[in-house]
């Protein structure tokens, strides 16, 4: 089931339904006939397979269909905010948006170029600014288009959330939660948190995408992931967002096996001595390493590697005498395996609160509460 295959204001007649608690009330509320929203409503619950109201003699009841998809209308209509939108212009700035060109917006969606270039127009017209430009053969969005666009996906998913909901009432449980993965979540509290949801709900996929922080904000702020896992922003910049704690990680200094300061019990100066590979300025680990040296008046030592893989970072330390600040749990194997070794540990104040971030007034659904509660149970393992 699309959310294409409905339309936006017979999904808002439903919502004004619930609200107003008449047919009547709906249809003066959206300027349609009573006729016309009992046979929109009507074809709306046929294609749901669902009855979103009991009829009674004195007004229209919601049901549990309803009271999943309802709510989800409403935060879809608030994210549109103009009563110009239709879902078939909503439809073809997204695909514009996603294809660059209208000529890969039509294989996108299957439309005919005119009424893509119809849809876009009338969009553009409706909302009284331009919203695509052209560049040689392609197209790209002004900054009033990019804006419109990221409402335009919110509003998508909060319809294909409604509409996943409503399909797990009907016994199909086809949900997708999209998750970014900052690198220490991936090490072991996200593949238990994921296997042990799995176990239980096999029929849900699951999407990872890994990266640094700065490559999972602007995913997370339009839509296309569900949550961000990893280490929390103290304080948060955006207001956008929301944060909540999982655990606290206590990172360590890491070097080779049979690194010079092994089993040393080594003070700062003799940590400054030997170049170090860590990630950028800006990352929280970067924030405690500099702490680390700046409280105690001792000059940082030199970061010849910027990064924040631990891959490349795990290979540069087995070759070399180089040190980073890792949580343990990142290279657990390799620390097991003799490849690696803990040289020093950090002062409790230069932990880092590992956590989810996920964007202000997201309403999770049932099946996203469950799997907050296996992140909480995997974060527990971590924390014993």
């Amino acid at each position: 089931m699309s959310i294409w295959q409905f339309n936006l204001r017979h999904l808002a007649a439903a919502a004004n339904i619930a609200e107003l608690g008449t047919i009547n009330a709906a249809a003066l509320a959206v300027n349609l006939s009573q006729p016309a929203i009992t046979q929109a409503l009507g074809r709306i619950e046929a294609q749901l397979g669902l009855p979103l109201f009991e009829r009674r003699h004195n007004g229209m009841v919601p049901t549990e269909a309803a009271g999943v998809l309802v709510p989800r209308i409403r935060a879809a209509l608030t994210h549109i905010a103009s009563p110009h939108v239709t879902m078939a212009r909503l439809r073809a700035l997204l695909a514009l948006a996603d294809a660059g060109s209208y000529a890969g917006a039509s294989i996108i969606t299957g439309l005919s170029l005119p009424s893509l270039h119809r849809a876009v127009n009338d969009l553009a017209l409706a909302m009284r600014r331009p919203l695509v430009v052209r560049r040689g053969k392609g197209v790209m969005l002004t900054e009033a288009g990019t804006l419109v666009a990221r409402r335009f996906r919110l509003a998508r998913g909060e319809l294909e959330t409604g509409l996943s909901e409503i399909a797990a009432l009907n016994g199909h449980e086809t949900r997708r939660i999209a998750i970014g993965a900052m690198p220490l979540s991936r090490a072991r509290v996200l593949p238990a948190a994921v296997t042990r949801f799995l176990r239980r709900h096999p029929n849900v996929r699951i999407s990872i995408t890994e990266g640094a922080r700065s490559d999972l904000v602007e995913p997370l702020r339009n839509g296309t992931l569900d949550l961000m896992i990893g280490a929390l922003r103290e304080p948060l910049v955006e207001p956008e967002f929301a944060q909540r704690a999982l655990f606290r990680d206590m990172p360590a200094v890491i070097g080779r096996k049979g690194h010079p300061l092994e089993a040393t019990a080594p003070g700062l100066a003799d940590l400054a001595r030997y170049p170090w590979t860590i990630a950028a300025r800006g990352a929280p680990l970067r924030d405690s390493w500099e702490r680390l040296f700046s409280e105690a008046g001792c000059p940082p030592p030199p970061v010849p590697v910027e990064s924040g893989s631990v891959m490349t970072i795990r290979q540069i330390l087995i070759d070399s005498d180089f040190l980073t600040l890792l949580s343990p749990d990142q290279v657990e194997v390799e620390l097991q395996a003799g490849w690696l070794a803990r040289i020093a540990d950090l002062p409790p104040a230069l932990g880092r609160t590992i956590g989810v971030t996920t964007r202000a007034g997201w309403r999770p659904t049932r099946l996203q509460d469950q799997f907050f509660a296996d992140l909480d149970w995997a974060a527990g393992q971590v924390g014993g």
